[in-house]
């Protein structure tokens, strides 16, 4: 083979080389602008999140420790009420209170609640929790023991 005939055959190789490198080339640069709009993506995502994790922490009860236990805190009544600092248990309660045509017995939340309210000890959590929403004056709790809504 003359040197003419390699250079020609190694030229070719290199021809080919060039374009499969430049088809490669352009398959890199395609990935690599569809990178960029993905982490756009994944950036604005990350940035809701926070946002919507901040209004979650924003809105969620207060928890604190007592005797060592995390315990929520339910806050007190204001003159503007804002119901969403309540836990989602206690803004059910609320809710049946006031939808009932008057005072309610304990025993009454707790079937609306689907509790088992034959067994008593399974109605005292309950009214633990509407005695303490009574005390924080979300509700009012009458000498005979049944509850009202504040209005």
């Amino acid at each position: 083979m003359s040197g003419l005939d390699r250079s020609t055959a190694r030229r070719s190789e290199l021809d080919t080389l060039a374009e499969e490198l430049g088809k490669r080339l352009r398959e890199v640069e395609a990935e690599r602008e569809e990178l960029v709009i993905a982490e756009r993506v994944l950036q604005r995502l990350a940035k809701q999140s926070r946002v919507q994790a901040e209004d979650a922490v924003a809105m969620a009860p207060v928890k604190v420790q007592v005797a060592g236990r995390a315990v929520l805190l339910i806050p007190h009544r204001g003159d503007d009420p804002d119901e969403t600092a309540l836990p989602g248990d206690y803004r059910r309660i609320l809710t049946i209170v006031r939808v009932a045509d008057g005072p309610v017995q304990v025993r009454a939340v707790g079937e609306e609640l689907g509790l088992e309210v034959a067994v008593r000890g399974k109605l005292e959590p309950l009214r633990a929790k509407m005695t303490k929403l009574a005390d924080r004056g979300w509700l009012h709790k009458r000498p005979d023991g049944r509850f009202t809504a504040r209005r």
